[in-house]
């Protein structure tokens, strides 16, 4: 991958905050009060960390002697047959009694519903009852004893237990879902990573995986607001922030370190002197406030959003930035898959309908009022602020003019706002947006299964184009188009329309590149002429480490595409991105 004659390879998108940085009740909405309480980020950092710290004393003296004692004898004790005999039955019985017991827990806290399965073992519990194999232990205080004993001194029983288990949980119903599952992965990594004492040692682990040369987009994250707890004075975003810049100017990594500067509507308006601007003929100046000493003074490289964590990509108080971030070509990396990092408060009233787009009420008179959002869990109604439709409304003219018109009067005035008939004096359809993770892997799939509905079928029969949003074959304005384009097609579809469409919208390939089922389709769109350039590389580190380590992705990326696809998406197009290199 090392080529000093090529523009060096640049990751376009990375993560090393820590689980500090991360609020205490990450659980909310996964796991039922008080629970989501008591499994709060902080304990099980601190238990990861006491739980590692307790392993590494393994290798260290006295224990390194201890341990191999305990070898010794346990080499001993299977070389001594008639006592290897006795342990080895007292450990199947054991395990036998332990698993019932287990089962039996797992029933009065689930109630499973019988199935063939769930019989069977009842019966096999009943046979060996009857032959006098299975002894009905009723105390509570001795079945914990007895499972103790087993997990903490019998690996085979233990072992065998788990896998068991492991198969037939489900029948309980309480296995979790794929998104519970994500989440507990995503406390693994995070206590996988906080052991690191900093962000730079964190980047480092990262960089010693890439070639020399190689260079990374480091996207923070501000978790404040998302109704999940409050982080320590220590661990605030600002101090996230100043870790980034100290690396950016002090440390030996500094000339591979790329770092965005998350932005948060909600802390705009919370704190004054975090974005402050003046405005003259539509051109946006920054003063002395926070996102200036970040971006024209320490030079950090662009924007990062999230709007999963509460809000939507065209709130009244991003647009300033926007006006400023398109003037100047710096570009925003917005999320855009479903994850298990998002809004986990109440949800609002004004979040029942979109802000802009409408739909149909009566077909014969053509009334349209606001596109209802009626979903009730967060997982749900988060993915509202997650949809790429939500960027026509700053990408296209004829929307940002209908938002404008809600704003308050500065904002009016800094896009030349006049009535809404009237076209729009500055608007921002030059903004320079990457939508990360490329709407998600299952968005491609949809895209590939939906082989019937047509506009699903655009970008086929539409190469140049894709789809047309707004307007109908007659060039009528369309609200039912957008409202289709919502409720029904896949992202993948309508983020390859928006980069046809517009010369500053990209997408990455981040996370979702764990999949090799992508690459087919991935190759097709780097091979597109009007899309290729558009695509860029990026592995999510270390979020995607659940599914992958970072050098398996990059082997497994390299493998599935040819030196000059990969180097488009790694070297050509990362550089255009960052208007740099």
């Amino acid at each position: 991958m090392s080529d000093c004659t090529k523009k060096p390879v640049i990751n376009c998108h990375t993560h090393i905050f820590r689980g500090e940085h991360v609020p205490p009740y990450l659980a909310k909405t996964f796991v039922p009060w008080p629970f989501s309480y008591l499994l709060n980020t902080s304990l099980i950092l601190k238990l990861f960390k006491n739980s590692i710290s307790s392993n590494n004393k393994k290798y260290q003296d006295p224990y390194i002697e201890k341990r191999r004692n305990r070898i010794l004898k346990a080499i001993k004790l299977r070389r001594n047959k008639l006592l290897s005999g006795v342990l080895s039955l007292i450990g199947m019985i054991l395990t036998i009694h332990v698993f019932f017991i287990i089962f039996k827990w797992l029933s009065l806290v689930f109630n499973p519903e019988q199935n063939e399965i769930i019989g069977y073992i009842v019966k096999l519990q009943t046979w060996l009852t009857e032959h006098y194999l299975l002894v009905p232990i009723k105390n509570v205080y001795l079945q914990a004893l007895l499972s103790f004993i087993l997990f903490s001194y019998f690996k085979s029983g233990r072992n065998f237990i788990w896998f068991v288990l492991s198969k037939t949980i489900k029948f309980f119903a309480i296995l979790p879902g794929k998104m519970t599952k994500d989440l507990l992965e995503r406390y693994l990594l995070l206590g996988r990573f906080t052991l690191y004492k900093n962000q730079s040692k964190i980047f480092s682990s990262m960089k010693e995986q890439y070639p020399p040369g190689t260079k990374f987009i480091v996207l923070p994250m501000d978790m404040e607001y998302m109704g999940a707890g409050k982080l320590k004075p220590e661990n605030s975003y600002r101090n996230q922030m100043q870790e980034l810049a100290d690396i950016k100017e002090n440390s030996t990594n500094k000339d591979a370190f790329l770092p965005f500067v998350f932005v948060e509507p909600r802390r705009i308006k919370d704190e004054k002197d975090h974005f402050k601007y003046a405005f003259n003929n539509g051109t946006v100046t920054l003063e002395n406030c926070f996102i200036k000493e970040y971006i024209e003074d320490k030079k950090f490289d662009g924007f990062k959003i999230y709007p999963a964590l509460g809000y939507y990509p065209f709130d009244e108080e991003l647009l300033p930035l926007w006006k400023y971030a398109a003037d100047n070509q710096l570009p925003i990396m917005t999320h855009c898959i479903k994850g298990t990092i998002f809004y986990r408060g109440a949800k609002k009233k004004e979040w029942e309908s979109h802000p802009i787009f409408k739909e149909i009420v009566n077909l014969k008179n053509e009334i349209y009022e606001p596109l209802l959002l009626p979903q009730r869990k967060n997982k749900d109604f988060s993915l509202n602020f997650t949809h790429p439709m939500n960027y026509l409304v700053l990408l296209k003219e004829e929307l940002l003019r209908i938002l404008v018109s809600q704003c308050r009067q500065d904002i009016r005035d800094l896009f030349g706002f006049t009535d809404l008939n009237t076209e729009l004096k500055y608007n921002l359809s030059h903004l320079k947006i990457c939508f990360a993770h490329f709407g998600g892997e299952d968005q491609w799939n949809k895209y590939l299964e939906l082989d019937r509905y047509g506009y699903s079928n655009e970008l086929i029969k539409e190469p140049d184009f894709g789809i047309d949003f707004l307007y109908t074959a007659n060039q009528k304005f369309s609200w039912r188009k957008l409202q289709d384009c919502w409720k029904y097609v896949d992202w993948y579809s309508i983020i390859c329309s928006m980069m046809l469409q517009h010369d500053n919208v990209y997408a990455d390939i981040s996370y979702i590149l764990h999949d090799d089922q992508i690459f087919p389709l991935l190759r097709q769109t780097i091979n597109n002429p009007k899309l290729g350039d558009k695509v860029l590389f990026g592995t999510d580190f270390y979020v995607v480490r659940n599914h992958s380590a970072e050098k398996n992705l990059v082997a497994t990326t390299t493998g599935n595409l040819t030196v000059e696809e990969f180097d488009s998406i790694a070297r050509d197009n990362p550089a255009v991105f960052l208007s740099k290199f």
